[in-house]
């Protein structure tokens, strides 16, 4: 009998048209699904690929070519530091000098920094070419890759510059989470335990029953995780492609977590920063009266169990403050916070007093 476990899961993302519709199967051993994605019309692709995944983005090239296709790779900085418009303009180049039209494809291969910037290239190469997403690390396939947020980074602020661009499809290879630090395993965990306080809380219950197995990237228990967070994400996204409504609550700490980013220059991991924005955002949904004390204690338990961080130095308010009124979910002078109303009930706060944002942060203050 066939295991289930190795048979890819297809979730489908829909949109306002048929173009903006497209499926996130996950699974192993998924890259032999490529060309056919790609289709018969495009004929040169561009893979592109961080320094550190070099061996990677060349083999995938090299199917491409024994495909048919005629592949070209791109290599930029590792993470963040791959978020910059020379960067974009770097790739911009490298197709302007290939001759890539719009019948053409591009395929990220790598994190969530990548998947933003190269979906930022495609978004913007003739006003949009095809992108095919291959996520290799957690935080890409649960979040990043889906959704089709596209963005780079400018000194003032993360992702202030970007462009909504969903792509052709995301292929989850479970196969790449083996290979991950087991540091960078669990920092990617912080998407999937927003997921489960905003939308799904068997998420919560199936970390907090099997710790152990949230660690190993080849268990049953990581699979259900993954599957199970884009499934919310794509739910989400699906009836809200531009962030005009329901998309705003899978901004669940990402507030605060953008701002800790910019305070320390994105040294910081995206899922360590969001783990402190998570608990943040729960002990502000408490102080307003929203949100009880026991699902509020339970955030910093969780993500305490993971080995991430819940609290953040004292001395940092000014510049978090600063941080977060460059967010681009604010409004004029008024900040925007998702909130708990509830487990799996987020909503909107404004909130024009920052003393209110103050006494919360006191709270996870070190």
């Amino acid at each position: 009998m066939t295991n289930p476990i190795s048979e890819p899961k297809v979730i489908k993302v829909t949109g306002s048209s048929p173009n903006e519709n497209y499926d996130v199967v996950v699974g192993n051993g998924l890259l032999d699904r490529l060309p056919g994605i790609l289709g018969e019309r495009v004929r040169r692709v561009l893979v592109i690929h961080p320094r550190a995944l070099r061996a990677t983005g060349d083999a995938v090239r090299q199917d491409l070519d024994a495909a048919g296709f005629t592949a070209l790779t791109a290599e930029i900085p590792d993470a963040e530091e791959g978020k910059h418009i020379q960067v974009a303009s770097f790739c911009w180049q490298v197709l302007g000098q290939n001759d890539f039209t719009r019948s053409d494809a591009i395929v990220t291969v790598g994190g969530g920094a990548v998947t933003d910037v190269g979906g930022f290239v495609a978004a913007t190469w003739l006003r949009g070419v095809r992108v095919v997403h291959i996520p290799t690390s957690l935080l890409g396939m649960v979040d990043a890759a889906v959704g089709g947020k596209t963005g780079i980074n400018t000194s003032e602020g993360k992702n202030l510059v970007g462009a909504f661009h969903p792509p052709a499809a995301v292929l989850a290879d479970l196969d790449a989470l083996a290979t991950l630090p087991k540091n960078e395993l669990l920092t990617g965990m912080a998407e999937v335990v927003k997921c489960g306080f905003i939308a799904d809380a068997a998420i919560l219950d199936l970390i907090e029953a099997a710790p152990e197995a949230v660690a190993d990237p080849e268990s049953a228990v990581v699979r259900e995780l993954v599957e199970r967070s884009i499934a919310v994400k794509a739910e989400i996204v699906s009836s809200d492609l531009k962030e005009a409504g329901r998309r705003e609550f899978l901004n669940y700490g990402h507030t605060l977590g953008h701002a800790i980013e910019l305070a320390e220059r994105y040294s910081w991991r995206h899922g360590a920063a969001v783990s402190v924005g998570l608990t943040f955002a729960a002990e502000l949904s408490r102080m307003v009266g929203r949100l009880d004390d026991e699902t509020a204690d339970r955030h910093k338990r969780i993500l305490q169990s993971l080995e991430l961080p819940v609290t953040y130095r004292r001395d940092r308010w000014a510049a978090l403050l600063d941080g977060m009124k460059r967010d681009k979910k604010a409004r004029g002078d008024l900040l925007r916070f998702v909130v708990l109303d509830a487990l799996e009930k987020p909503a909107i706060l404004d909130v024009p007093d920052t003393s209110l944002l103050f006494a919360a942060y006191q709270e996870i203050a070190e």
